[in-house]
């Protein structure tokens, strides 16, 4: 196809977030497709090249915070699905990476129309019914941030292309920025629905081709965006759903020769396991580029106060960083580091607050929270309440600490006190509604942030309290490394997309930044192209002439 103008994607701006207040027209909307949905159970395929695949080996998707609820039945493959998904992008990519950029920008903006609007109440309530998040919480989610990443990575993939040479006289240079030559293996996550959007999307705008392999827990929100994705104009092909164990999946798809990338986003030790491989594969010479990786992997991620903070923005930073989504967040607070001059005050705030916490079914629109994921994760957080109360004076539960998994996998939003700054749980990643507090001397606000620098391998998110700005500076400077975002009197959680790009370094991942050009980037390779207009015909420079 020709183009015959120089086009300008249309500006992109953020999602209003709808609050779902009683009486609302989203409240009522979002109630009735809860209703609809749950009425429903789905078999769910497998979508390669676009077509359905069933294989019969299959597994139940069910709520959480009901867990003998069945959304959908779900088909999961293996190595010959694989491969079968790799033939179809590698199918797709002869057209989809020839596609002009304006074209492949138009459908990524229709899909976010799409959800802006009439897809919305949809793509929420599969978010809540399969993930068990509130209202809010899959609004700011599977609506705002899905929608923010296709708006926003339009505007990150033409200012990549507006990057060019400069040229001298009688020459023209340019850099075209083509996609990977092979396929991008994308592997999602349970806890936010934008991420499972994100990663299989952003690689897809950049021209390439995609197997995707999201989490089995967030296989009914899965589905529900590939309806988007067909709905809103994209060719069978480019992006592939496989469903499966993460070995069964991730083996045949890393020793693949022709895998041009991963985009990863979920614990530090599957990454480090995929990395070993890709290592190993090149060592034997499997592939025919080098793959690029990138991964969103871990956190313990902190909030740090300072003897002159505001304890009552303090207490709320706490409550919402470490509890909102069941603290299911790669960002979520889980270790707190307080003053012994602020502690008294704090802890009473604390108590109470946590106390009022509503946990329950997330159709219930006055529930904080809801259920944690599986009985994996329920396992995890029993353990680290049960741990702390067996302690002997290391550590106890100042409050929560309840669990009941009869009916969901629930679990009491829970604030342990320890006087050890190295409790396994101000170490070890939970992934839960479980936070840790260590109470430090006021007198030692430096001797903590070095504690806190090198209390645990991540470097995610952090945030630090204080009405001193000096502190503020202490903070920034001593912990440079150990959160790629760091937020000053805020809570550690909430990045949005072209405010804070997200990511972090150390064991928390490769910090290539979703919601910014920088991740975008990852998924070209560019090409410079010089052009010269009259080409000399003679091969004397004249230096040789004669005298």
């Amino acid at each position: 196809m020709s183009t015959h103008a120089i086009f300008r994607a249309p500006e992109p701006y953020n999602e209003l977030a709808r609050d779902y207040a009683p009486g609302s027209p989203e409240r009522e909307a979002l109630r009735l497709r809860l209703q609809e949905m749950e009425a429903q159970q789905l078999d769910i395929p497998l979508v390669i090249g676009g077509e359905e695949v069933r294989t019969g080996n299959t597994f139940e998707a069910v709520e959480p915070h009901k867990r003998s609820h069945v959304l959908a039945t779900v088909h999961k493959g293996g190595a010959a699905e694989v491969e079968r998904a790799v033939a179809a992008a590698a199918d797709a990519w002869n057209d989809w990476s020839r596609t002009p950029w304006e074209e492949r920008a138009t459908i990524l903006l229709r899909a976010a129309d799409l959800l802006a609007g009439p897809w919305r109440s949809t793509l929420n309530a599969a978010t809540m019914l399969g993930q068990s998040k509130t209202a809010h919480q899959a609004e700011i989610d599977s609506a705002c941030e899905v929608i923010d990443f296709w708006r926003f990575n339009v505007s990150f993939m033409t200012h990549i292309y507006e990057q060019q040479p400069i040229s001298s006289p009688g020459v023209w240079n340019r850099m075209e920025y083509r996609p990977l030559e092979g396929f991008v293996f994308a592997v999602t996550p349970f806890n936010f629905t934008a991420i499972g959007a994100n990663l299989p999307t952003s690689a897809a705008l950049m021209g390439n081709t995609v197997v995707w392999k999201p989490a089995s827990t967030a296989a009914y929100s899965a589905w529900w965006l590939m309806k988007l994705y067909e709905e809103a104009g994209m060719p069978p092909g480019v992006i592939n759903l496989v469903y499966g164990n993460g070995a069964d999946i991730g083996d045949p798809a890393i020793a693949h020769r022709d895998l041009a990338g991963i985009h990863f986003t979920g614990s530090t030790g599957v990454f480090n396991g995929m990395w070993k491989s890709v290592g190993e594969n090149i060592a034997a010479g499997g592939y025919r580029n080098y793959p690029r990786i990138v991964g969103e992997t871990g956190g313990k991620d902190f909030i740090v106060a300072h003897p002159s903070a505001d304890v009552a923005s303090l207490a709320t930073a706490i409550v919402r960083g470490s509890f909102e989504y069941q603290g299911q967040k790669c960002s979520a607070a889980s270790r707190v580091f307080a003053p012994s001059n602020l502690w008294p005050e704090l802890r009473e705030r604390l108590v109470e607050e946590v106390r009022s916490l509503r946990m329950g079914d997330v159709g219930d629109f006055s529930n904080f929270m809801g259920a944690v994921i599986d009985k994996d994760s329920f396992a995890t957080q029993k353990q680290a309440i049960d741990e702390a109360n067996a302690s002997k004076g290391q550590a106890s539960v100042l409050v929560g600490g309840g669990y009941d998994d009869s009916d969901g996998w629930f679990v009491e939003p829970t604030v342990i006190e320890t006087r050890d700054p190295n409790f396994r749980t101000m170490k070890e990643e939970l992934f839960g509604p479980v936070v840790t507090a260590f109470v430090y001397d006021e007198k030692k606000y430096e001797d903590t942030l070095d504690l806190i620098d090198g209390g645990a391998p991540y470097g995610l998110t952090g945030a630090v309290f204080a009405r001193d700005r000096a502190a503020v500076e202490t903070a920034k400077d001593r912990l440079r490394y150990a959160a790629g975002n760091f937020y000053v009197n805020d809570k550690p959680t909430g990045a949005v997309v072209g405010q804070q790009p997200f990511g972090g370094a150390r064991a928390s991942g490769t910090n290539d930044k979703a919601g910014s050009m920088w991740n975008l980037i990852r998924w070209v390779s560019p090409r410079t192209i010089k052009e010269t207009f009259v080409p000399p015909t003679d091969y004397r420079y004249p230096f040789m002439q004669s005298d």
